[in-house]
């Protein structure tokens, strides 16, 4: 398996551990959460169930919604050997089913029960959470043969009804593995594991359209250049991803119409939206629901919450950083017709070259780790956000990307993506001078400015290249 290395550990020192376990697993869809369960525990499986999917069921009544979910796990009992397995008639019914399942294996290693998407097991009115809640409470904590490992792509459900719980199941869980994107290395192992040998100018490129959801990544063929399979997954006649933006959302959250609504308001800014902008723009009130879906976004790796450099705290921000769906947005839900050449003839226009260079800026604030390690301060506490200002004070100065260091030194980066290697001109000189001016009365006199570069292919020496103190390199952003 590539990656994925720290999840795969959680995962095993919960089965060789001395107590009943109940693990949540969460992500975003086409994470990999199903792939890591079964690549690691696939031959000791007790019992494994995957709920059945609401854009299935959603025609049904609630009352047929609850019978096709109960119908789906007694087959899944049966599958796994309980062959006298009744009709159930509740979530209560059923639980004991499993009960007696497990009971009938014990004495032979640890119990894995798997259950994928739990969140769609919850239907209305299906008492689900009691049910599962009782299975826990009252049989399963109890024998620390017993490993329960629960997935959910619906990040709010599993954080709200089940981690963050305040009824019979606060505390339960005993392990959390919150599933992330692939980095842009991990993305490169996956390439090389399937044969595919793509420069990290190019992987970086795929990047800033599919980000690193495994899933999408799965599709890339050995011969084909990037534009081709961009052409290929988004714009062609049988392009299987063209309608994956609005089941992502279906598939992940409580709300998907306001959910949708918040990414598109948010993907309006690249530098994001203070909260009242994004209440003003999007037209939803204010209040838990909101937070509750912000939340659910951060968590699913789609959002960056933040503080802008040189407000007030309270002024929280939020910045769109998914790729796939801001590249949506951006080319795919208005491309009028379907053309299986469209990337490709537009690819070198201006309205692309522009693009790209507010989605490398995305792909190195999901990097942040990676370019502190390059500037030798991965241990340094940082807070990291963009910054602009206008005004005399600032006159108009925008920042890519600020790192405020607790040792007293701001990074002031500047992000370029390029073809080749980035010459600093006078006029750019110029530029990066009257931006540290405007970062300095804003930070403690005991602090300092230091000017980074990071782009793809490093900074071409010249009269004006020693503005920068550090240049962070493509290179860097794949350690």
């Amino acid at each position: 398996m590539v990656g994925r290395k720290k999840e795969i550990q959680v995962l095993k020192n919960a089965y060789e551990s001395d107590k009943a376990e109940l693990v949540a697993i969460y992500g975003r869809r086409r994470i990999g959460k199903t792939y890591l369960v079964y690549e690691t525990f696939n031959d000791v499986l007790s019992f494994s169930h995957a709920g059945l999917s609401p854009l299935d069921i959603e025609k049904k009544t609630n009352k047929e919604q609850i019978a096709e979910q109960l119908k789906h796990f007694r087959n899944s009992l049966k599958l796994y050997g309980l062959s006298d397995c009744p009709e159930l008639n509740d979530w209560s019914e059923a639980f004991f089913e499993l009960e007696r399942l497990l009971t009938s294996k014990k004495g032979h290693g640890p119990l894995v029960v798997f259950i994928d998407e739990l969140p769609w097991l919850d239907t209305p009115k299906s008492d689900f959470v009691k049910a599962f809640e009782g299975f826990w409470n009252t049989w399963a904590c109890r024998f620390k043969d017993v490993k329960v490992f629960v997935c959910g792509s619906a990040a709010s459900w599993m954080l709200n009804r089940l981690i963050n719980d305040k009824g019979g199941l606060y505390g339960r869980v005993t392990r959390e593995i919150p599933m992330k994107p692939f980095t842009l290395k991990e993305t490169e192992e996956l390439f090389l594991s399937k044969g595919i040998r793509l420069s990290r100018y190019d992987i970086i490129r795929v990047y800033m359209v599919f980000g690193g959801i495994p899933y999408y990544l799965n599709y890339f063929e050995k011969g084909k250049t990037v534009s081709q399979t961009v052409n290929d997954l988004l714009f062609g006649p049988n392009a299987v991803l063209r309608r994956e933006f609005s089941s992502l959302f279906t598939a992940i959250f409580d709300q998907p119409k306001k959910t949708e609504t918040i990414v598109r308001a948010l993907s309006s800014k690249n530098r994001g939206l203070e909260r009242k902008e994004l209440i003003a723009k999007s037209g939803i009130k204010d209040g838990g629901t909101l937070s509750s879906i912000l939340n659910a976004l951060e968590y699913s790796s789609l959002i960056l919450r933040y503080n802008l450099f040189g407000r007030s705290k309270k002024e929280v921000y939020y910045k769109l950083v998914d790729p796939f769906c801001l590249f949506y947005l951006h080319f795919v839900e208005d491309a009028s017709t379907i053309d299986p050449s469209f990337w490709q003839g537009v690819s070198q226009s201006q309205t692309v070259v522009s693009w790209r260079g507010f989605a490398f800026e995305n792909v190195c604030f999901t990097h942040i780790n990676e370019i502190k390690k390059s500037l030798g301060i991965a241990g340094v506490n940082a807070s990291i956000s963009p910054f602009y200002s206008t005004g005399e004070e600032g006159r108009g100065s925008q920042i890519d990307l600020l790192i405020s260091r607790a040792d007293n030194f701001v990074n002031l980066c500047e992000i370029k993506f390029y073809g080749n290697e980035y010459t600093q001109n006078r006029k750019e000189s110029l530029n990066l001078l009257n931006k540290v001016e405007s970062i300095v009365p804003l930070i403690p006199k005991k602090a300092s400015v230091h000017p980074v570069l990071i782009t793809t292919f490093g900074l071409k020496y010249n009269e004006y290249s020693g503005d920068y103190e550090h240049i962070v390199t493509a290179d860097d952003l794949f350690a």
